[in-house]
């Protein structure tokens, strides 16, 4: 006799208690006390025959290595996963996109910079899930506040590609006092390279002869960032 497949069955949403569902926490405890899956749930809505919202939304972030990878995935590929189809493919992109439009915003709040993490703060979501390497210099005031963040470069950075006078030409139009220079490294370790110390070098030396301090240099893998002037590197 053939055996017959065992199906796991998870209780939809509506057959949980009022207190588990995504919904309903979110209402009273707040978007903070939801877990990751929780929150993809309410933005999925409704799960597939077998398997509720929630288990749905912690297989795709399972399946793809976290909200990193979901927001790297292609709207394509969503779609050939099991119980995504374009609809929810869709929703999943949109609210994703939200929240790079909304990490876009915060130059233009003009946050003060006080410490290297207050600029990792500032780029590390974008820049971290970044598929080539993007060199970009944050514009300060006197006070240390954001002028602009302007994009420079995109590919690798090496001093045979970055030229100093574009590294500088906004921070000049724009008569800003200081900069700090950030780029990613797309392989998620952001261990500077010997590259990245010469190239360091030059913008400090550059800035030196303009009047305008390169405070510092970070460098942006998944998750994590070095500081070069913390640790020293490319600065005397």
């Amino acid at each position: 006799m053939e055996a017959i497949p065992v199906v796991e069955y998870t209780p939809m949403i509506r057959d949980l208690p009022v207190d588990l569902r995504p919904r309903e926490r979110m209402v009273y405890a707040g978007s903070g006390a939801l877990s990751t899956a929780e929150l993809l749930a309410i933005i999925l809505r409704m799960g597939g025959r077998g398997e509720n919202v929630i288990r749905m939304a912690e297989r795709l972030l399972s399946q793809f290595g976290g909200l990193p990878g979901l927001a790297q995935a292609s709207h394509d590929e969503l779609c050939l996963v099991h119980g995504i189809g374009e609809a929810k493919a869709t929703q999943i992109k949109a609210a994703l996109e939200l929240g790079r439009r909304l990490l876009a915003t915060a130059p233009h709040e003009r946050p003060q910079v006080r410490s290297p993490a207050d600029v990792a703060n500032l780029l590390m979501l974008e820049m971290s899930l970044l598929e080539q390497e993007h060199l970009r210099a944050v514009l300060l005031d006197t006070k240390n506040i954001v002028i602009r963040v302007i994009n420079v470069y995109v590919g690798n950075l090496n001093t045979a590609v970055v030229r100093v006078g574009e590294v500088f030409r906004e921070a000049i139009r724009a008569n800003c006092a200081a900069i700090i220079v950030v780029h990613n490294h797309p392989s998620g370790d952001p261990t500077p390279s010997p590259e990245d110390v010469r190239v360091t070098e030059q913008l400090v030396e550059a800035g030196r002869l303009l009047d305008i301090d390169v405070l510092d240099h970070l460098v942006i893998g998944r998750n994590r960032y070095v500081s070069l002037k913390e640790r020293g590197l490319g600065f005397r």
